[in-house]
């Protein structure tokens, strides 16, 4: 990408998609000024004109290749206890760990690079580097062409300057990546009580620059919500890797961020990246489950003979903006559906397949329909509708089972609750199947959050499993009214999955310090350590594991030991297998 292209990467006049490297040649042919910004794996992003970003793109282009929108997955709380206190951390293979020498990676809001927490005892940052996306400037890491990277000298000048925003102006001006970091790497503050599971951490930061206002507009989300794309996370994870290689550090990537907009079995692009990722040695990935159960935003149907269709009714609330809702069906089934108005009147019959995308309107409103049965990693059936200025009311959606012989089951799936109006449910909503992406992919560790005060599980925790059953989620970690640093060194009360996440990624730093940094087990993987916090999890009596709801159990530090230790002994006494 040349200088004179990298604006397109920021400006509201491109588009962008994510397509495979076989797909983008003939995109940059078929779109006239189309630039190439990133190739990762077998896939590239690209940037065309935005005037090519038509009502019809999820029918020209297909839906995976828009890059979905992600939104924060935590709730804020103004006060806290002042007895209360961090939870104990004790790592009893050896005493003493605290994350050194392993990266923890964030891509959030940025970070609060001033606060105390973040300080070492001399008062310089701990933190190796600042990708701010949002500030553009010659100044941008190699090879990404966009914002503009600080990195711990010049922090650590903005630190000893008069007004440090004049150094380095990067600044979290929500807090939610402040607090993930903080939770999981901040320094002891004994005024507070405080201290992150691993407080010796290096931490590394990408700050996500605002989805652009034509992907909000093109999924009906409101131009307010806190919204970022997927193509700025991947890139942000490519940027984390080569951080972490040239450093020669393990890494972990920690996302406390996710989306509703995938088949919930975890093959977002996104999601196969991550999962690609975390298969280096050295390597770990994160994830929160989301925070969507009890917001009546999923509907599980399964239609069953003599019954011929099943009405989903769905409740829109007065003044809502609009939203994006998704219907997935079980193959190798097919269905269609027909769409009621609040006063019903009969809208549009969605067939298994179109040829193009079905456009309804109505003085303010708008419905877009598009079909499909062919998209990449997915085998099932799905249709997006997409709703702008809806009229309130009960809308009904009658689903019909037209072929196959297995059972005619399928799921509706509302937005995350960030992007989504009050007041719009689904009337018999289904809470199972509602972990957000990437947090559903086999591969990587997916966190769910609880009280430990009176250990029960946060109210709005999404629940597995998969849609393909896989369980979800892996493990369950604190996440309720939990103490955390925030902006202007004041600490806050949180709660949900992020901030379960954001443990989970302080305590897979104590591991990699074990592992690598102590070269104990240098080959140490993210499967073993999930193998490890799964193993080591303590689990309630009367459930039953993996749990949709409690994944493996609640992450238990002070037994990792022995299972690593058992692990070892076993790998130490097996028999060579014979060649």
């Amino acid at each position: 990408m040349t200088e004179s292209e990298r604006f397109k990467i920021l400006s509201d006049d491109f588009a962008d998609l994510i397509v495979s490297n076989q797909e983008r040649d003939e995109i940059v042919k078929t779109y006239p000024d189309t630039s190439v910004s990133l190739t990762f794996d077998d896939s590239s992003i690209v940037h065309i004109p935005v005037e090519n970003m038509t009502f019809d793109s999820i029918h020209r282009f297909g839906y995976n290749r828009i890059p979905a929108c992600f939104g924060l997955l935590n709730a804020y709380e103004d006060t806290f206890d002042y007895s209360l206190r961090n939870l104990p951390v004790s790592f009893k293979v050896e005493d003493g760990y605290s994350g050194k020498g392993v990266i923890i990676g964030f891509i959030d809001t940025g970070i609060d690079y001033r606060n105390q927490t973040f300080l070492k005892e001399d008062g310089t940052s701990r933190i190796l580097t600042i990708w701010d996306q949002s500030i553009d400037s010659s100044n941008y890491p190699q090879s990404f062409f966009y914002g503009t990277e600080y990195n711990n000298e010049m922090i650590n000048e903005a630190l000893k300057a008069e007004n440090p925003l004049t150094v380095v102006p990067s600044m979290d001006t929500i807090g939610h990546g402040t607090m993930m970091a903080g939770i999981a790497g901040g320094s002891k503050n004994t005024e507070y009580g405080f201290s992150g599971v691993a407080d010796d951490v290096i931490l590394a930061v990408v700050k996500l620059k605002p989805a652009k206002a034509y992907l909000k507009e093109f999924f009906s989300i409101p131009p307010d919500a806190v919204c970022f794309q997927e193509n700025d996370i991947i890139t942000g994870v490519v940027y984390l890797h080569q951080l972490a290689l040239a450093n020669n550090k393990p890494l972990i990537i920690c996302l406390g961020i996710g989306t509703s907009q995938s088949d919930h079995t975890g093959n977002r692009t996104l999601s196969r990246f991550l999962a690609s990722f975390s298969e280096i040695n050295g390597r770990a990935v994160a994830v929160s489950a989301g925070n969507e159960s009890n917001r009546g935003s999923h509907y599980y149907g399964d239609i069953k003979p003599p019954t011929a269709f099943d009405d989903v009714i769905l409740t829109v609330g007065e003044n809502n903006y609009g939203f994006t809702m998704q219907f997935w069906g079980t193959a190798p089934n097919w269905f269609w559906i027909d769409l009621y108005a609040p006063d019903g009147g009969f809208i549009t019959r969605i067939p298994p397949t179109t040829s193009n995308s079905i456009l309804y309107s109505l003085e303010n409103m708008t419905i877009i329909a598009d079909s499909q049965v062919k998209e990449p990693y997915s085998t099932e059936q799905f249709i997006v509708l997409r709703f702008n200025q809806p009229v309130p009311g009960n809308w009904h959606f009658y689903v019909y089972g037209i072929k196959g012989d297995l059972p005619m089951r399928f799921h509706f799936w509302l937005p995350i609750h960030n992007f989504l109006s009050a007041g719009t449910t689904f009337l018999e909503p289904n809470n199972n199947t509602t972990i957000v992406a990437p947090g559903n992919n086999s591969s990587l560790i997916c966190a769910t959050a609880y009280n430990p005060v009176n250990n029960t599980l946060f109210f709005y925790a999404s629940k597995g499993n998969t849609v393909n059953n896989f369980p979800k989620p892996d493990i369950t970690a604190p996440g309720v009214n939990i103490l955390s640093p925030y902006l202007d060194n004041k600490f806050i009360q949180v709660s949900g999955t992020s901030v379960a996440s954001a443990y989970i990624a302080g305590v897979l730093s104590l591991l990699l310090e074990w592992g690598v940094t102590n070269g104990n087990f240098p080959q140490m993987s993210n499967a073993l350590m999930k193998k490890i916090i799964t193993q080591s999890a303590s689990r309630r009596p009367n459930e039953t594991y993996p749990n949709p709801d409690w994944g493996y159990g609640i992450v238990d530090i002070a037994n990792m030991g022995n299972v690593i230790n058992s692990i070892i002994s076993v790998q130490e006494t097996m028999p060579t297998f014979p060649v």
